[in-house]
């Protein structure tokens, strides 16, 4: 196993990032019924009833080799100690040391919050500081508001959009062509990132 996918529990304050197992399965099933996310048409966000599956895909790629997911845990609040999400290291490329942060979602009671902020904190940090990534991307699709200005706010640049880039497989837009908007932060970029999010989540008292 490369060091990209060995699984690894990252902790901050607001949340922890542990490996994604099926004893995730009812918080995550729970989360994705606030704010019944999985309706979102440029999104690829799993059922209720779907959740057993889009777990087990997930540990089908990691022992593949090409991600390493994560339950997102609240640190904090009536949630704490809950799964309220997922995210991943995917779209590996460890042999030039890039990696993707992505197929992510959060309840809706946690969106735009400090563990967000921090989830993406401890990810970046680990990327960079211990796996020696030289760049992080961020993809996500053009009519994903939400999504392209949290990544933006995290201080990833947009390096362009790819055109036609998927067949969106939604029910609801089935047929569509999915625009990827690409995002990315290099390794020179890190430290000042790091100072933004850092200062970001020092405003943070919940």
């Amino acid at each position: 196993m490369n060091p990209i996918t060995t699984p690894v529990t990252l902790e901050g304050r607001h949340v922890r990032l542990e490996p994604l197992s099926q004893q995730h399965h009812d918080d995550l099933v729970e989360a994705v019924r606030d704010g019944e996310l999985w309706r979102l048409w440029y999104t690829a966000i799993p059922t209720p009833e779907g959740m057993g599956a889009e777990i087990e895909r997930r540990l089908g790629l990691h022992a593949k080799g090409s991600m390493l997911p994560f339950a997102v845990i609240a640190g904090q609040g009536e949630l704490a100690g809950r799964a309220v999400g997922m995210t991943t290291y995917m779209n590996i490329d460890a042999a030039n040391r890039r990696v993707e942060i992505g197929s992510t979602w959060y309840r809706r009671a946690v969106q735009r919050s400090a563990l967000n902020t921090q989830a993406k904190r401890l990810l970046l940090a680990h990327a960079f500081d211990t796996l020696g990534c030289i760049a992080v991307e961020f993809r996500t699709h053009w009519f994903n508001h939400a999504s392209r200005s949290g990544i933006e706010r995290l201080g990833a640049k947009l390096d362009g959009v790819l055109r036609n880039h998927q067949i969106n497989p939604h029910p609801d837009a089935a047929g569509t062509l999915r625009d990827t908007c690409v995002n990315s932060i290099d390794d020179s970029e890190w430290p000042a990132v790091r100072a933004h999010l850092d200062y970001q989540l020092g405003k943070s008292r919940s």
